[in-house]
C-alpha cells in the first residue's frame, strides 16, 4: 500500500490540471467565438451594406446614363432633312430605312415618325406601319410644345414603354413627331444575373422595372406582399439556424434582406435594393471555422502531451495533427483567394464610380462658371458704389453695399459647395421651396442690373404661399437666367417693361414676358452654346442650363412669343399638395 500512493497520487494530480486546462480552454473558445462572431457580423453588414449602395449608385448611373443618351435623338432626327423632306412631299419610301440606319448607330429600341394625323408612316418595326397615335401622350404632348417630350405608357401585358417624342418642324409648320422608343427592359435581363433584387419607381411609387417581371405596376408594399411568407415554426427554425445574422431590413421570399434606397434625378424615381444576408454569414463562419480550428489544435496538442507517454497514441494524434494543418493551409488558401477577388471587385467598382463623376463634373463645371459671371458683375457694380460712398463720406450707405457684396460671396460660394457635393455623393434630398420668396432672392440678385436702367417691373403674385418640392438654389438659378435674359432683351426698346407671373392650379407656373424683338428660332432656343447676345455678353449656356433644371425637377421650360410682341418664358413646376406639405412639416 505505501508503494503505490506516491506513483497514484501525481498520477491523479497530474489528471486534474490536465482537466482544468481543458476546461479552462473551452471557455475561452466559446468567449472568443462569441465576441468575435458580435464584432465580425456588424463589421462584413457594415461592408456588405456599403458594397450594396456603390452597386445601387452605379445602376441608377447607368439607367441615367441611359436615358440622357435617348434624350437628345429626338431633337437630332427632328433636323434631318431627309425626314423633313419626306413629311413635306409625303413620300416615305425610304425613311423606314433611313430610321434603320439610325437605329443601329443609337441604340434605342425603335424609331418611329408620325404625320400630323398620328399615323406611322415610317418605322424601325414594320408592323407598326400605319397604325395610329393620334391620342396616345407623346404623339399629343410633342405636337404642343417646343422640347423633346418623355412618357411612360403603361402596356397591356403589364409592362412599360417609355418613349422621348418631339415634333418636326419647317419654316415654322408642323410636319411631324419623331419619337424614340428606349430600351429600358435591357436592364432587367442584366439584373436577372444578380443576386439583389432590384426595383425602380416612379414618382406616384409604382413599380416600373425590376428584377422581377410580376412586380410592375405594384407599390413596394404590394411587391413584397407577393410572396407567401412563412410559417412562424419556419422562421423560428431559421432565426435559430442564422444566428449570426443582425435584425433584418424586410424579408423577400421568406428570407431576411437589407433595404437600400437611391434617388434617381429624373421626374422623381427612386431605385430599391434587397441584398440578403448571405456573404456575412459565409465570411463570419469562414473566420469562426479558423477560430475553431485553432482551438481544436490547442486541445489536440494537451492531448497529445497527455498521451505521449505511449507510441501509439502518440502516433494517433501526430496524424490527427497533420490533417488538422493541411485543412487549416486550404481553408487559408481559400480565404485568401477569396479576399483578393473582392478585392479586384471593389478597386474596379471604385474606378467605375470615379470615371462616372469625373465625366459629370466636366459638365457641371461649365453651367458654374456661368453662373458665377452674375454674382460677379453684381459684386463689381457694389464696389463702384461704395467707392463713390466713401470718396463722399458716407460710410454707412458703403457698408451696407459691403454686406450685399457679402451675400454675393456666400451665394458664390454655395455654388462651387454644390460642385463639390456633387463630387462627393448623389443629388441630395429635394425639400419644399416657397417660390415666392426664391422669386424675391432672385430679384434681389438682379437690384444692380435694375439700378443701372429704368425698366418698368410689373410684379403678379398669389395671395397664398406657392410651395414645391425641390432645391431652392437650383430655382434661383433658372429664375436670375430668365430675368437676366428679358432685361438683355429690352435694351433696345425706349420704353423696357418686363412681366413677372407667378401662378398656382394644377403646376405651379412662373411666367417671365418682355416687350423685345422676340425670338427667331424657337427650335435652337435650348441648344447649348445658342445666343443671340453680342460676342463677350454671353456663351449660350445659360436656358441649356435652366432647362436641365427643370426637367430635374419634373418640369418644363418653354418658350414663345407673345401675341402683341417680346418673348414669354414659362416654368412649370409640380406643385406639393397637402399631404405632401403634412408629411415635410413633420
Amino acid at each position: 500500500m505505501s508503494d503505490t500512493s506516491p506513483i497514484s497520487k501525481p498520477a491523479l494530480f497530474i489528471s486534474w490540471r490536465v482537466r482544468l486546462a481543458i476546461g479552462l480552454i473551452m471557455v475561452l473558445a466559446v468567449l472568443v467565438i462569441s465576441i468575435t462572431n458580435n464584432l465580425l457580423t456588424d463589421r462584413f453588414t457594415e461592408s456588405t451594406r456599403n458594397r450594396a449602395e456603390l452597386r445601387i449608385a452605379l445602376y441608377s448611373g447607368n439607367l441615367m446614363a441611359e436615358l440622357r443618351q435617348n434624350a437628345i435623338v429626338p431633337q437630332l432626327l427632328a433636323r434631318d432633312p431627309s425626314l423633313i423632306i419626306a413629311l413635306q412631299e409625303a413620300d416615305y419610301s425610304l425613311s423606314t430605312q433611313r430610321l434603320i440606319s439610325f437605329v443601329e448607330e443609337i441604340g434605342a429600341a425603335s424609331l418611329m415618325l408620325y404625320d400630323t394625323d398620328g399615323r406611322t408612316v415610317a418605322a424601325t418595326d414594320r408592323n407598326r406601319l400605319q397604325s395610329l397615335h393620334k391620342s396616345s401622350p407623346y404623339f399629343v404632348d410633342a405636337i404642343r410644345a417646343n422640347v423633346t417630350i418623355f412618357s411612360v405608357i403603361k402596356l397591356e401585358g403589364g409592362g412599360y414603354k417609355f418613349v422621348y417624342s418631339r415634333r418636326i418642324q419647317a419654316g415654322g409648320d408642323t410636319l411631324g413627331v419623331i419619337a424614340v422608343e428606349v430600351d429600358l427592359q435591357k436592364f432587367e435581363r442584366a439584373w436577372a444575373g444578380i443576386s439583389d433584387a432590384v426595383m425602380v419607381m416612379d414618382s406616384a411609387g409604382e413599380i416600373i422595372l425590376g428584377t422581377s417581371p410580376r412586380w410592375r405596376g405594384l407599390s413596394e408594399a404590394e411587391a413584397l406582399a407577393t410572396t407567401s411568407p412563412q410559417t412562424a415554426i419556419e422562421r423560428a427554425i431559421k432565426a435559430t439556424a442564422d444566428w449570426t445574422a443582425v435584425p433584418a431590413d424586410a424579408y423577400l421570399q421568406g428570407e431576411a434582406v437589407m433595404r437600400l434606397e437611391h434617388r434617381i434625378a429624373f421626374r422623381g424615381w427612386r431605385m430599391v435594393s434587397f441584398t440578403t444576408y448571405e456573404s456575412v454569414r459565409e465570411r463570419v463562419n469562414a473566420v469562426l471555422a479558423l477560430e475553431v480550428m485553432g482551438f481544436a489544435i490547442l486541445l489536440a496538442l494537451a492531448f497529445y502531451f497527455l498521451s505521449r507517454r505511449t507510441a501509439g497514441r502518440l502516433a494517433i494524434f501526430q496524424r490527427e495533427s497533420a490533417k488538422l494543418r493541411a485543412l487549416n493551409v486550404a481553408l487559408q488558401r481559400e480565404i485568401a483567394e477569396r479576399k483578393r477577388v473582392q478585392e479586384t471587385l471593389a478597386v474596379a467598382e471604385q474606378t467605375l464610380e470615379q470615371s462616372s463623376k469625373l465625366a459629370a463634373l466636366g459638365e457641371m463645371s461649365a453651367a458654374v462658371s456661368h453662373e458665377l459671371n452674375q454674382p460677379l458683375a453684381a459684386m463689381k457694380t457694389y464696389l463702384a458704389g461704395a467707392r463713390l460712398l466713401l470718396r463722399r463720406n458716407r460710410p454707412d450707405e458703403a457698408l451696407s453695399s459691403f454686406g450685399r457684396i457679402d451675400d454675393l460671396i456666400e451665394r458664390m460660394g454655395a455654388i462651387t459647395r454644390q460642385l463639390k457635393s456633387y463630387a462627393r455623393k448623389g443629388q441630395e434630398a429635394f425639400s419644399p421651396v416657397d417660390m415666392g420668396a426664391a422669386l424675391a432672392s432672385s430679384m434681389s440678385m438682379m437690384e444692380p442690373q435694375l439700378r443701372q436702367r429704368q425698366v418698368e417691373i410689373a410684379r403678379i403674385l398669389p395671395d397664398e404661399p406657392v410651395i414645391v418640392m425641390g432645391d431652392r438654389m437650383r430655382i434661383e438659378q433658372v429664375m436670375v437666367n430668365l430675368f437676366r435674359n428679358a432685361l438683355d432683351a429690352t435694351k433696345s426698346e425706349r420704353h423696357p417693361q418686363v412681366e413677372i407671373i407667378l401662378s398656382a392650379g394644377e403646376t405651379a407656373t412662373l411666367t417671365v414676358r418682355d416687350n423685345g424683338p422676340g425670338i427667331a428660332d424657337l427650335d435652337a432656343l435650348f441648344e447649348p452654346f445658342y445666343t443671340t447676345k453680342q460676342p463677350g455678353d454671353g456663351v449660350g449656356l445659360g436656358l441649356a442650363i435652366s432647362s436641365g433644371i427643370v426637367n430635374d425637377l419634373g418640369g418644363r421650360l418653354t418658350a414663345r412669343n407673345g401675341q402683341s410682341g417680346g418673348a414669354v418664358f414659362e416654368m412649370q413646376l409640380p406643385i406639393m399638395g397637402e399631404t405632401n406639405k403634412i408629411e415635410a412639416a413633420e
